[in-house]
């Protein structure tokens, strides 16, 4: 391989089988970018700023499976990826992030935008950062950062002084201090000690009341997980990073758990004498069953992650697909259906009185009917990306996933902003299935606004035209509202919760994409047509009441009590809030037949 260090850079990461790298010139990568136009196997992706670049291969990677790539220039670019690849970290995807840096000899100088970045990521990419300092050493630097990227599942980081980008590639000599690496990384099969598995069934045989909690580490073992919970006759609820694993129109499944969750699932969780977690880390204790009310059984790639949510008698290391696979033969059938029958019926309940709240009268929009009216149109294999805020709520509630579609968020960074990169991210890996953001006007300003500038100059490449970015425009910061009224018993903030209206339908129109704007309830199954019919990329804005209360499926004491108090002190809004809460808690109350 002759060339210089970039061009290497580039051959070594093909033979790794990249071929899209997301990132933002500036001349502290101009030797790669130089590599980059000669090289005709790449795809480089230029997004408006280093962050969503970071936000786009995490997308890829949790899209894909594979590892994504993202690139920056020294000093302010490196910095920018930060928030992006932090995402990546806490949601356990492997990312390689390529940033440059001043050269070499002036390292140290106090030169213009040189910063300490192997302190800077040193958190970020914990598992492996390194910068290269001779041109033999970037063949290991790449290997390590793709193996490690992939046998982690984090982020891994590579520094690349501009003055090295550019000298001449030399194979590494074969002396003493040398390193000589080589390409590939097979993931291994884990799966549980026998003895430990045999544990595990006791406790699972043994209970009456099953109940799971699947997350994102099981989202390639749907099959065992049916086969488990037939057997079990369980119900089975998802964290919302999992909230792909099973299709939600299955009787059992009990949807979202925790604050953004459903009621069928906490109250499954508070019934149960018996619960087994599959490749989840859920936060929230206080949505999990009591402690000492049930037996519990973990299973998670990551043996750092388990019994650290609960009290677990039984934690599994291994591969879920691999470890459920092994657990069946072990596995009783319950012949006693009765607590299945009850979670099923209790779901049934529910997605009545889901659909009977969506349809509540409001001012001027119901967020939850824009969410429920798009439910049954969503294209077969559709990918959706939330972005974080109230739309994280109607996203886990109200939208109903059929098998073969996809759908993530920012799941434990819950960043804003992450919505409209983790679809163009999705849409460049699948450019011939649909894409669907849904985002809050809260993030729209911040980073989706300028990212439709990015699908604006891209999307003619994609196949399948169907990029649609659902705006709610409430003037909201409408989550961290709520949160204030019922954490804290704090009226609404207006000098940090207000925000400025932006007309988000007709600058889609000003930048060649197509703008739908709705206000009125019984425009929107019309839109969602328009919009799914479309032959480019779509905005469609939604003017919605930001007096619909996001309330967790069970409200405690005390935040009953942080609510009462917020309205007493006199919030802006009381008048609408009261009049909603009423609405939805009569809609709660309706006998709804199972």
């Amino acid at each position: 391989m002759s060339g210089t260090v970039s061009d290497y850079l580039l051959y070594r990461l093909g033979q790794w089988g990249v071929r899209r790298i997301y990132g933002y010139p500036g001349d502290g990568i101009n030797g790669v970018m130089g590599a980059l136009r000669r090289n005709s196997e790449f795809q480089f992706i230029q997004s408006r700023h280093e962050e969503m670049s970071a936000f786009m291969a995490c997308a890829h990677a949790k899209f894909t499976g594979e590892v994504g790539v993202c690139m920056a220039t020294s000093g302010p670019g490196a910095i920018h990826l930060l928030n992006g690849l932090y995402d990546a970290k806490l949601d356990r995807q492997p990312v390689v992030a390529i940033v440059g840096q001043q050269a070499s000899m002036a390292l140290g100088g106090h030169y213009q935008q040189e910063v300490d970045l192997s302190t800077l990521f040193k958190d970020v990419a914990a598992e492996y950062l390194t910068m290269v300092t001779h041109p033999s050493a970037i063949r290991h630097a790449v290997d390590r950062a793709m193996r490690i990227a992939q046998a982690q599942r984090t982020v891994t980081c590579i520094i690349l002084p501009n003055d090295i980008q550019e000298q001449p590639y030399e194979p590494p000599p074969m002396k003493h201090g040398t390193v000589h690496s080589s390409v590939g990384y097979s993931a291994p099969r884990v799966v549980p000690q026998e003895r430990d598995l045999r544990r595990a069934a006791e406790v699972l045989n043994a209970g009456g009341k099953v109940a799971m909690l699947v997350g994102a580490g099981a989202m390639r073992a749907a099959p065992e997980i049916l086969e488990v919970a037939d057997l079990l006759g369980a119900g089975v609820a998802k964290a919302l990073l999992g909230k792909a694993v099973l299709p939600d129109d299955l009787p059992f499944v009990t949807g979202a758990i925790g604050l953004l969750g459903t009621r069928p699932s906490w109250d499954m969780m508070m019934g149960c004498d018996t619960l087994l977690m599959v490749g989840t880390s859920f936060p929230y204790s206080e949505f999990l069953p009591p402690e000492g009310q049930s037996r519990a059984v973990q299973i998670d790639l990551d043996g750092r992650m388990l019994a650290i949510r609960y009290p677990v008698e039984v934690p599994l290391t291994g591969d879920a697909k691999e470890t459920l696979r092994a657990l069946v033969p072990l596995l009783k059938r319950k012949e006693d259906r009765s607590w299945r029958e009850g979670v099923e019926k209790s779901v049934r309940k529910w997605w009545k009185v889901v659909e009977g709240q969506a349809m509540v009268d409001a001012n001027p929009i119901n967020p939850q009917r824009v969410f429920s009216e798009l439910s049954p149109k969503l294209p077969d294999r559709v990918i959706l990306a939330a972005d974080s805020g109230s739309t994280a709520n109607w996203f886990a509630r109200d939208l109903k996933i059929r098998g073969g579609m996809m759908a993530s968020l920012s799941g434990n960074l819950a960043t804003m902003g992450c919505g409209v990169p983790y679809a163009i991210g999705a849409k460049f890996a699948y450019p011939e299935r649909p894409v669907i953001a849904l985002v809050g006007d809260g993030a729209m300003q911040m980073n989706g606004n300028s990212e439709l500038i990015t699908v604006a100059k891209y999307w003619r490449e994609w196949k399948d035209p169907r990029f649609i970015v659902l705006v709610l425009n409430n003037r909201d910061l409408n989550m961290v509202t709520w949160e204030q009224r019922v954490m804290n018993g704090d009226p609404e903030f207006k000098a940090s919760q207000d925000l400025p209206d932006f007309p988000y339908a007709r600058y889609a129109d000003s930048i060649g994409l197509r703008g739908i704007r709705v206000d009125k309830p019984e425009q929107i199954a019309g839109a969602w047509d328009r919009a799914l019919e479309s032959d480019r990329p779509v905005v469609l804005e939604a003017f919605v009441d930001p007096d619909v209360p996001p309330l967790p499926p069970h409200i405690s004491v005390e935040q009953a009590r942080h609510f009462s108090e917020a309205i007493l002190k006199g919030d802006p809004k009381a008048a609408g809030i009261i009049n909603q809460s009423i609405k939805a808690m009569v809609e709660k109350l309706k006998p709804h037949k199972s």
